[in-house]
Protein backbone atom coordinates (compact mmCIF):
# COMPACT_ATOMS: atom_id res chain seq x y z
CA UNK A 1 0.00 0.00 0.00
CA UNK A 2 1.15 3.44 -0.78
CA UNK A 3 0.87 6.10 1.63
CA UNK A 4 -0.33 9.14 0.70
CA UNK A 5 0.82 12.88 1.60
CA UNK A 6 -0.86 14.92 3.56
CA UNK A 7 -2.82 17.26 2.18
CA UNK A 8 -1.09 20.98 2.54
CA UNK A 9 -3.34 23.26 4.45
CA UNK A 10 -1.43 26.53 4.35
CA UNK A 11 1.76 28.23 3.09
CA UNK A 12 5.04 27.03 4.13
CA UNK A 13 6.40 29.53 5.66
CA UNK A 14 9.17 27.89 7.13
CA UNK A 15 10.63 27.49 3.32
CA UNK A 16 9.49 30.75 1.91
CA UNK A 17 11.70 32.02 4.75
CA UNK A 18 14.29 30.18 4.59
CA UNK A 19 14.93 29.80 0.87
CA UNK A 20 14.22 33.91 0.92
CA UNK A 21 17.42 34.46 3.57
CA UNK A 22 19.84 31.89 2.34
CA UNK A 23 19.20 33.98 -1.33
CA UNK A 24 19.61 37.26 0.45
CA UNK A 25 23.08 36.14 2.29
CA UNK A 26 24.04 34.77 -0.94
CA UNK A 27 23.58 37.81 -2.62
CA UNK A 28 25.21 40.00 0.05
CA UNK A 29 27.93 37.44 0.61
CA UNK A 30 28.73 38.24 -3.08
CA UNK A 31 28.61 42.31 -2.65
CA UNK A 32 30.81 42.12 0.47
CA UNK A 33 33.24 40.13 -1.04
CA UNK A 34 33.80 42.50 -3.87
CA UNK A 35 35.26 45.24 -1.21
CA UNK A 36 37.20 41.90 0.98
CA UNK A 37 34.42 41.66 3.58
CA UNK A 38 32.56 38.88 4.79
CA UNK A 39 28.85 39.63 6.34
CA UNK A 40 30.70 38.80 9.79
CA UNK A 41 33.36 41.64 9.26
CA UNK A 42 30.86 44.17 8.55
CA UNK A 43 28.91 42.66 11.27
CA UNK A 44 31.97 43.15 13.67
CA UNK A 45 32.65 46.46 12.48
CA UNK A 46 29.44 48.46 12.41
CA UNK A 47 28.63 47.08 16.21
CA UNK A 48 32.02 48.01 16.80
CA UNK A 49 31.83 51.48 16.32
CA UNK A 50 28.59 51.92 17.62
CA UNK A 51 30.09 52.07 21.34
CA UNK A 52 33.06 50.17 22.95
CA UNK A 53 32.31 46.26 22.99
CA UNK A 54 34.07 43.24 23.96
CA UNK A 55 34.94 40.10 21.47
CA UNK A 56 32.35 38.61 23.50
CA UNK A 57 29.49 41.03 23.37
CA UNK A 58 30.28 41.44 19.56
CA UNK A 59 30.23 37.43 19.33
CA UNK A 60 27.15 37.18 20.59
CA UNK A 61 25.35 40.26 18.21
CA UNK A 62 26.64 38.40 15.29
CA UNK A 63 26.16 35.05 16.45
CA UNK A 64 29.11 33.49 16.53
CA UNK A 65 31.08 30.59 18.20
CA UNK A 66 34.31 32.13 20.09
CA UNK A 67 35.92 30.41 17.37
CA UNK A 68 34.71 32.13 14.42
CA UNK A 69 34.84 35.44 16.29
CA UNK A 70 38.51 34.99 16.47
CA UNK A 71 38.94 34.10 12.92
CA UNK A 72 36.74 36.98 11.79
CA UNK A 73 38.65 39.74 14.06
CA UNK A 74 41.90 38.14 13.25
CA UNK A 75 41.00 38.43 9.78
CA UNK A 76 39.98 42.41 10.56
CA UNK A 77 43.51 42.61 12.27
CA UNK A 78 45.35 41.69 9.94
CA UNK A 79 43.81 43.62 6.96
CA UNK A 80 44.26 46.63 9.22
CA UNK A 81 40.71 47.24 9.96
CA UNK A 82 40.72 46.86 13.48
CA UNK A 83 42.33 45.72 16.97
CA UNK A 84 42.22 44.10 20.08
CA UNK A 85 42.67 46.66 22.98
CA UNK A 86 42.27 46.10 26.90
CA UNK A 87 38.72 47.67 27.55
CA UNK A 88 38.79 51.12 29.51
CA UNK A 89 36.15 49.66 31.60
CA UNK A 90 37.48 46.44 32.44
CA UNK A 91 41.33 46.00 31.97
CA UNK A 92 40.93 42.09 31.48
CA UNK A 93 38.47 42.58 29.23
CA UNK A 94 39.68 42.86 25.58
CA UNK A 95 37.60 45.44 22.68
CA UNK A 96 37.46 45.50 19.39
CA UNK A 97 38.46 49.15 18.09
CA UNK A 98 38.19 49.88 14.75
CA UNK A 99 40.35 51.98 13.04
CA UNK A 100 40.58 54.77 10.57
CA UNK A 101 40.50 52.15 7.49
CA UNK A 102 37.89 49.84 9.26
CA UNK A 103 35.80 53.12 9.95
CA UNK A 104 36.11 53.77 6.17
CA UNK A 105 35.22 50.22 5.26
CA UNK A 106 32.18 49.66 7.51
CA UNK A 107 31.18 53.05 5.86
CA UNK A 108 31.39 51.34 2.19
CA UNK A 109 29.91 48.02 3.71
CA UNK A 110 26.92 49.35 4.86
CA UNK A 111 26.65 51.47 1.79
CA UNK A 112 26.55 48.02 -0.17
CA UNK A 113 24.72 46.01 2.87
CA UNK A 114 21.63 49.17 2.24
CA UNK A 115 21.71 48.17 -1.40
CA UNK A 116 21.78 44.67 -1.19
CA UNK A 117 18.37 44.97 1.05
CA UNK A 118 16.94 47.49 -1.84
CA UNK A 119 17.73 45.80 -4.41
CA UNK A 120 15.60 42.43 -2.82
CA UNK A 121 12.98 44.75 -1.61
CA UNK A 122 12.73 46.53 -5.42
CA UNK A 123 10.66 43.63 -6.63
CA UNK A 124 7.73 44.02 -4.64
CA UNK A 125 5.56 47.00 -5.33
CA UNK A 126 6.04 50.01 -2.81
CA UNK A 127 3.17 49.19 -0.54
CA UNK A 128 3.56 45.91 -0.62
CA UNK A 129 7.40 46.57 0.78
CA UNK A 130 5.99 48.02 3.63
CA UNK A 131 3.40 46.02 4.91
CA UNK A 132 6.15 42.83 4.92
CA UNK A 133 8.80 44.87 6.84
CA UNK A 134 5.94 45.51 9.26
CA UNK A 135 4.91 42.04 9.00
CA UNK A 136 8.48 41.01 9.57
CA UNK A 137 8.60 43.18 12.59
CA UNK A 138 6.01 42.05 14.47
CA UNK A 139 7.03 38.67 14.39
CA UNK A 140 10.59 39.15 15.00
CA UNK A 141 8.68 41.50 17.86
CA UNK A 142 5.87 39.16 18.85
CA UNK A 143 4.89 36.09 17.26
CA UNK A 144 8.49 34.07 16.29
CA UNK A 145 10.35 36.81 19.26
CA UNK A 146 11.72 33.54 21.33
CA UNK A 147 12.46 30.55 19.84
CA UNK A 148 11.32 27.47 21.96
CA UNK A 149 13.07 25.25 24.15
CA UNK A 150 13.70 21.65 22.46
CA UNK A 151 15.72 18.43 23.05
CA UNK A 152 17.25 19.38 19.46
CA UNK A 153 18.13 22.50 19.35
CA UNK A 154 18.66 24.46 16.11
CA UNK A 155 21.18 27.34 15.76
CA UNK A 156 19.92 30.77 16.43
CA UNK A 157 19.24 33.29 14.06
CA UNK A 158 21.36 36.70 14.13
CA UNK A 159 20.41 38.80 16.77
CA UNK A 160 18.79 42.63 16.02
CA UNK A 161 21.69 44.95 16.35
Amino acid sequence: MTAMTPARTSPDLSFLLDHTSHVLRTQMAAALGEIGLTARMHCVLVHALEEERTQAQLAEIGDMDKTTMVVTVDALEKAGLAERLPSRQDRRARIIAVTDEGARAAERSQKIVDRVHAEALATLAEGDRETLLRALNQLADEGLATPADSARPTRRARQRG
